[in-house]
């Protein structure tokens, strides 16, 4: 599979993202980790019909957008390989160590996790759930990549399952995200969670946006421009910058006000 082409963007994108941030990274192996996720995956596909391997691949590219350790890249790839393929957590560990291994038993137990009763299945439960269950940080990141990456490709999966999953994110890996401080995550995941469970609100606020982005644009950097001016003024050092609201927040600032006018 390493051929096609998908893969090959896939792989290119991974090592471009790991070497903006970490040029000494081992890439050998992490060609040896892509290579052997790829032999286990096999002739597996997603529903758009790419390649699986792509799947884990864009994952640990996420996570190499976070910036995270050699050990998270790998188990990034890795991560699906014992709970999809015949892979064993004793393979890993003695090809990518005990620590990789350990890595990808906790996202494969999260992964794992079933409710007993109808107070488990409340989200905020699930989260305390998820978080007691990851002895290490890093498990809970590379299951939020995972999310962001599957919301990403949601389109090819019924209407009914894009629903669920989106209102499953909303609820639990969202504000995950949010109190890991991950806010361009959250923020992704929340437009994404918009797109397919308001889809009339989400592509009406993206038509209005694209048309007011210029002179949103020329908003900011005027704002900025006085700030900055007026920091200067003082003797006040400073990095002044702006950024707009993403999709979700607009839609939850405008629910609001029109609760408060009712």
């Amino acid at each position: 599979m390493l051929t096609d082409p998908a893969v090959k963007e896939a792989v290119q994108n991974l090592e471009l993202k790991l070497l903006e941030y970490y040029p000494d990274v081992n890439l050998p192996l992490v060609r040896q980790a892509i290579e052997f996720a790829d032999l286990k995956h096999g002739d597996q596909r997603r529903s758009s019909g790419e390649p699986y391997i792509v799947h884990p691949i864009s994952v640990s590219a996420i996570l190499a957008e976070l910036h995270l350790d050699l050990d998270s890249i790998l188990t990034g790839i890795l991560h699906d390989t014992v709970e999809d393929t015949d892979t064993t957590l004793e393979e890993i560990a003695k090809r990518f160590g005990k620590p990789v291994a350990e890595l990808v038993d906790g996202v494969t137990k999260i992964s794992r996790i079933t409710f007993r009763t109808s107070e488990e299945k409340q989200a905020e439960n699930f989260r305390k759930m998820v978080v007691a269950m990851a002895k290490d940080l890093r498990v809970i990141l590379v299951k939020l990549a995972d999310r962001t990456h599957n919301m990403r490709t949601l389109d090819h999966l019924p209407e009914k399952k894009q629903k669920l999953i989106a209102q499953e994110t909303l609820d639990i890996y969202s504000p995950l995200a949010g109190r890991l401080g991950i806010h361009w995550v959250k923020a992704e995941l929340e437009d994404l969670c918009l797109r397919y469970l308001k889809p009339e609100i989400y592509y009406k606020l993206a038509q209005l946006i694209a048309k007011k982005k210029s002179e949103r644009e020329k908003y900011i950097e005027e704002v900025i421009k006085n700030i900055d001016d007026s920091l200067k003024e003082y003797g006040i050092r400073a990095s002044v910058t702006g950024r707009p609201k993403h999709f979700y927040s607009i839609y939850k600032k405008n629910g609001a006000a029109a609760g408060q006018r009712s």
